[in-house]
């Protein structure tokens, strides 16, 4: 029978350029194991964290989210950081839904507010918003294990105390691990002193940075691509050893025969961790309405003053030229229909925010489209100018944008100039809060092509070579590496006669589709009903937008 253990410390692909699991590989390899659930831990952020639940459940794996924090040594994190004072690891996953709450309130403050090298934050932050959350001491890079390691055993003891005192008795663990580094028995054996002399029980986990034994090559490449190193550099930065995978519980337990308690230890979180995402109850923010008025009254009212100044305007010159294809009355009607509709799914709301900001882009001469999409299809749309698209004249469905049968919120597909668009966004901002307003993350992944390319530049191969070999992988939208060598007969001769260029596309094809780096979605903006930080995570990029943690699909979930 297999040995029951938990993985609790793993980086995903998340950890941008660090981690190299994919998520849906990751899910796979953890069920073929025979484990039951598995904790994501990524980096400074929970990016990852709808994507890994959506394809741990698909698996009948339980998702357990966590965080490997990094914790400042400065009393303030907002304060000018020390540039001398590096800062530590530490674990930490949401028990429930305040420690999840807690856990994107410190994501996001450490991203936007604590950010120097890295997203940091102070442990007094810390302890205001730890309930709910489980801490552990962490890998070697963590506080408890680096006083260890400096001979001070005293200020371990301290320092250990001091987050059990944070986290409360029983929400805090003192971690080892064991991937045969030199510090690594020195710390384990001050780890189980400290637990005997604090009382602080001890688990053992594995610091997984990839998902199988032979990924570590492709997983120290990665890291070349991270710091623009080479594999040829002696000094470049990487992985002493290649033990930092996904490993079953049967390895765990040989690397820990002397101590079996600290691999099934593991198993109580699974049991502790009942953390479910939740979708918004209500995801609209409050929009003002004139006194007297409610949202559907004031709703309703400008559907039916713009359907009378519709008339007046291009229905009216439809009409006298002969082209008008419906009636008055048939106009009223549908407008009756599709505001019916609307109150009923709750989305008044919605248009009237749509509404309001296509308004000021007209005000202030910012140009806006016409409409396009399925949105083009509501005659509620056209009234209030969100659109200029005469459904009932164009014979357009209301029931492809909105069906009561498939509530989905509404889509509605809005180009403005390029040149006006931000002071749209400005405008949005200033009316909901800058605290409830951001723009949406995107990842961009290693596709085919320029999977090969990092690779090629991290094992130094001549650029014209790897150039060409990339050119060798057709332009399909979407293509893989392993279709491509199907596809191209010249990829696949290359790939069979020369081992440089065998190890260049194997190791791309084990990076292929891994995050990249993260970029601002060139039109999505998410206004929320509360501040941000309240429901999802936020965080800030290299140009200092400040954009939602979730990407657009995970945002809408």
């Amino acid at each position: 029978m297999a040995a029951e253990f938990t993985h609790l410390h793993l980086h995903t692909d998340y950890s941008l350029l660090d981690g190299a699991c994919d998520i849906d590989k990751l899910v796979k390899h953890v069920h073929s194991l025979g484990q039951t659930a598995v904790a994501m831990t990524d980096h400074g952020n929970i990016y990852g964290a709808v994507h890994f639940f959506n394809a741990a459940k698909e698996k009948g794996i339980k998702p357990i989210l966590g965080c490997e924090l990094y914790i400042c040594k400065e009393d303030d994190h907002r304060a000018k950081p020390d540039p001398d004072l590096k800062y530590n690891h530490l674990l930490v996953l949401a028990e429930n839904e305040e420690g999840y709450r807690n856990l994107v309130r410190i994501t996001s403050e450490a991203a936007l507010h604590g950010f120097y090298r890295k997203p940091r934050v102070s442990k007094a932050f810390l302890a205001r918003n730890a309930a709910g959350l489980i801490g552990f001491s962490g890998c070697l890079a963590g506080e408890v294990a680096q006083h260890i390691m400096d001979g001070h055993y005293d200020k371990a003891m301290a320092t250990a105390g001091q987050y059990q005192d944070i986290f409360g008795r029983g929400n805090f663990f003192l971690e080892i691990q064991d991937h045969q580094l030199g510090p690594d028995k020195t710390v384990c054996d001050a780890m189980f002193r400290l637990e005997k002399d604090l009382d602080i029980p001890l688990i053992a986990t594995n610091d997984s940075h990839y998902i199988a034994a032979g990924d570590s090559r492709a997983h120290e490449i990665l890291l070349c691509v991270q710091t623009a190193g080479s594999m040829n550099d002696p000094k470049r930065f990487k992985f002493d050893t290649n033990e930092f995978y996904i490993k079953s519980g049967d390895e765990m337990a040989r690397l820990f025969a002397h101590a079996p308690r600290v691999v099934s230890g593991t198993m109580q979180f699974p049991e502790r961790c009942n953390l479910k995402l939740h979708k918004v109850d209500n995801p609209f923010p409050a929009f003002p309405v004139p006194e007297g008025e409610t949202l559907d009254s004031y709703f309703e009212r400008v559907c039916r003053e713009g359907l009378q100044k519709r008339l007046a305007t291009s229905i009216e010159h439809l009409r006298g030229s002969g082209l008008l294809r419906k009636t008055i009355p048939d106009y009223h009607a549908r407008l009756d229909r599709e505001i019916a509709c609307i109150k009923q799914m709750k989305f008044p709301g919605y248009f009237m925010i749509v509404w309001d900001f296509i308004r000021y882009a007209r005000e202030h001469a910012i140009p806006v489209g016409p409409g396009r999409g399925s949105a083009a299809g509501s005659l509620v749309a056209y009234c209030m100018e969100i659109t200029d698209v005469d459904p009932l004249q164009n014979e357009l469905l209301f029931e492809r944008f909105l069906n009561p049968e498939r509530v989905s919120m509404p889509d509605i597909d809005i180009d403005f100039c390029m040149n006006g668009r931000g002071k749209v966004i400005d405008y949005v901002k200033s009316k909901y809060g800058d605290d409830q307003v951001a723009q949406i993350i995107t990842f961009n992944t290693m596709a085919a092509k320029a999977a090969i390319k990092d690779v090629g530049r991290a094992l130094d191969m001549p650029y014209g070579e790897v150039d060409r070999i990339a050119k060798l992988v057709p332009t399909t939208i979407g293509i893989t590496i392993d279709r491509a060598l199907k596809d191209s007969p010249p990829l696949a001769k290359a790939y069979e006669d020369d081992p440089k260029i065998r190890e260049l596309i194997d190791t791309a094809m084990r990076l292929e589709g891994l995050v990249r780096g993260a970029g601002v979605h060139a039109a999505g903006v998410v206004i929320a009903p509360q501040p941000l930080t309240e429901l999802v995570p936020v965080t800030r990029t290299r140009d200092e937008a400040i954009v939602t943690s979730y990407d657009m699909k995970s945002i809408e979930k």
